[in-house]
């Protein structure tokens, strides 16, 4: 008998919301495209078998259909998949599976895609040992997750002191706020104690979400983008991202 554990976050009833969130904002659009630029450099250029661990809504299973490869998509959430399939069904190499990442079987991919998942966990760090489990050899991992270090320095400059003093707590929490931000440092000291050798890393958002005004946001749009892509991955903006993306390689 499996020992009783509590369950990870899951978006059903809320995923059309949560799509509208996400996806229906600056801060989705650029988050989703500078991810896509990132691994568009370590994706092979031949077809190549694609979990995406935590998919929702398929937004980044569609771009990579798109780009020829198989994916599927595994979601806690039953309405995540449906708009999953809603966008991806009419592509030979999509499908899809229900459960937690915990629960995936042994099968083994070229690529596995975990990108704002580990946040919503219980156990965030936990699961990155199963998520080595179903790398191929010399396939690669990226992992993208809420940076606990840039949440506390944009709290500080929104003088949220009394969030910040109960270790980001909230009684009434909102559900499509992240509960468990984890600090980079973090995830890196876990993946070289896996022996897998970090290829890429870079911030996420480094500079968009300290701009205030969501109309200078949709104003500047390309300008910010160009500034993540300039700065990303250099010291000391990209601590800064209210992401953080790494890319890892497993053993040959």
């Amino acid at each position: 008998m499996k020992p009783h554990h509590k369950p990870d976050q899951s978006f059903d009833s809320i995923a059309n919301k949560f799509q509208r969130n996400i996806y229906g904002t600056t801060k989705g659009q650029l988050r989703h495209e500078l991810l896509l630029h990132y691994l568009d450099r370590y994706l092979p250029a031949e077809s190549v078998n694609i979990l995406e661990a935590g998919g929702g809504s398929g937004e980044m299973a569609l771009a990579l259909l798109e780009r020829g490869h198989r994916v599927h998509v595994n979601d806690i959430s039953a309405d995540m998949l449906v708009l999953a399939q809603q966008q991806c069904s009419g592509y030979r190499g999509f499908s899809y599976q229900q459960g937690e990442i915990q629960q995936l079987d042994h099968q083994q991919y070229d690529v596995v895609i975990c990108h704002a998942v580990l946040e919503w966990l219980q156990e965030p760090l936990a699961i990155i040992k199963k998520l080595k489990s179903l790398v191929k050899p010399a396939g690669i991992l990226s992992l993208s997750f809420f940076n606990r270090d840039a949440h506390l320095f944009g709290n500080v400059l929104y003088g949220n002191f009394d969030y910040i003093d109960k270790d980001f707590a909230v009684g009434n929490r909102v559900r499509l706020n992240p509960n468990n931000a984890i600090a980079p440092k973090q995830v890196i000291a876990e993946l070289e104690r896996l022996s897998m050798p970090i290829v890429h890393q870079a911030g996420i958002r480094c500079f968009h979400d300290y701009v205030r005004d969501k109309a200078i946001q949709q104003s500047h749009y390309q300008q910010l983008k160009e500034l993540e892509l300039k700065w990303g991955k250099h010291e000391p903006y990209m601590w800064l991202g209210k992401y953080f993306h790494l890319i890892a390689r497993q053993s040959s």
